[in-house]
């Protein structure tokens, strides 16, 4: 399942559009926070898929019944670009375990490049909920690198795979590899990769955006 939130009028449109314009998201401040902004309206639409009970809540003037989260999902992001996505999702799981992934394309002569995942801090995952939050999904590599890595601290109830903006093809390469209990969450679906695996029209490269030009 493929929810894409942006199809709706919201406010989270103006949101994507900001990080997506090549004048606006020179802020960098504004973009990290757009990106927060996106992971915590992300994180009140995926609240209304997980588990709930009654619970009686005591108030100055008396008691009520009210129906509460029962479980806090695990979220995990990809560093370094996912830091900003990831904290929209804490403010509203504010209770949440955490995972934290270093992952990044090693290219070879021709361009062609393979996902290295060289860092993995996380607890066990077994019969969790489990958040994957990463700002883009171009061809779907790092994250299928990324959940065989979580895969080996157990396995959870149910997967959601969260991104800003996503591509078509990326999300039809998930579909093939990841395990049926996968929900994903887009702001954005875009049709077109470049040669690069590059998302058109995209909106860059947004960890440089984020935190600035790294030296590669």
């Amino acid at each position: 399942m493929v929810k894409e939130l942006g199809k709706e009028n919201s406010v989270l449109n103006r949101f994507i559009s900001e990080i997506r314009s090549e004048a606006i998201q020179k802020d960098r401040m504004r973009f990290r926070r757009n990106l927060e902004r996106i992971g915590e309206i992300m994180a009140y639409e995926l609240s209304k898929t997980i588990s709930y009970e009654t619970r009686e809540i005591v108030t100055p003037l008396g008691e009520l019944d009210m129906s509460l989260p029962s479980e806090e999902p695990l979220i995990g992001t990809i560093l370094r670009a996912g830091l900003p996505f990831h904290q929209g999702f804490l403010n509203y799981f504010d209770q949440a375990e955490n995972a934290f992934i270093s992952a990044y394309r090693r290219y070879h002569k021709g361009g062609e490049f393979e996902i290295e995942v060289e860092y993995v801090s996380c607890p066990s995952i077994e019969g969790k909920t489990v958040v994957i939050a990463d700002p883009m999904i171009a061809t779907g590599a790092s994250i299928e690198c990324v959940y065989k890595a979580l895969r080996s601290r157990g396995e959870p109830k149910h997967i959601h795979i969260a991104s800003v903006i996503a591509s078509s093809q990326g999300i039809d390469h998930l579909r093939g590899v990841m395990p049926s209990n996968v929900t994903f969450w887009a702001g954005a679906v875009d049709k077109e990769l470049t040669a690069q695996a590059y998302i058109v029209p995209g909106l860059g490269d947004a960890g440089d955006l984020a935190f600035g030009r790294k030296d590669t």
